[in-house]
């Protein structure tokens, strides 16, 4: 059985995740959308508000799983039987980064690490940009999925 996992902090989850998990779910048996704890960051949505996001946008898939994590990731896929890490790639910059973290996460564990580009239609879309815009009351709504709903 093919296991990966496509980590983050999805806060929120953007369109630009919603291609990639949607695109990444044909690739595997299985895709664990984990949501990463860090204590030292600020989050504009509780861990509990971004995990039903993601579980009300893909309820209709049933090799999606959604799970939350703290610690490496690299842990995280030895502890859980997870061969696989899926990221997406909206730039080289993004690309420098992740290549980093993947050689780094192979040294560390026997885990590879897929990389999908973003679809152009998504690739400018962050999830600091639509905290900022969100932030200044603008509308978000085009930037995320419609699970994604701000009070």
């Amino acid at each position: 059985m093919k296991r990966a996992i496509f980590p983050g902090s999805f806060d929120p989850i953007t369109l630009g995740h919603y291609d990639i998990i949607e695109r990444g779910v044909n690739l595997f048996d299985e895709l664990i959308i984990a949501i990463g704890i860090n204590a030292d960051k600020k989050y504009m949505f509780s861990l509990e508000e971004r995990k039903k996001f993601i579980e009300d946008c893909f309820q209709h898939e049933p090799k999606i799983k959604v799970v939350t994590y703290e610690g490496l990731t690299v842990h995280f896929c030895q502890k859980n039987k997870v061969d696989f890490i899926l990221r997406g790639l909206r730039n080289p910059a993004d690309f420098e980064f992740e290549k980093a973290i993947a050689h780094t996460n192979r040294d560390l564990g026997p885990v590879e690490t897929v990389f999908l580009l973003t679809a152009a239609s998504t690739s400018y879309i962050s999830s600091s940009i639509v905290r900022d815009v969100i932030r200044n009351d603008g509308d978000y709504t085009k930037l995320v999925p419609k699970t994604v709903r701000v009070l």
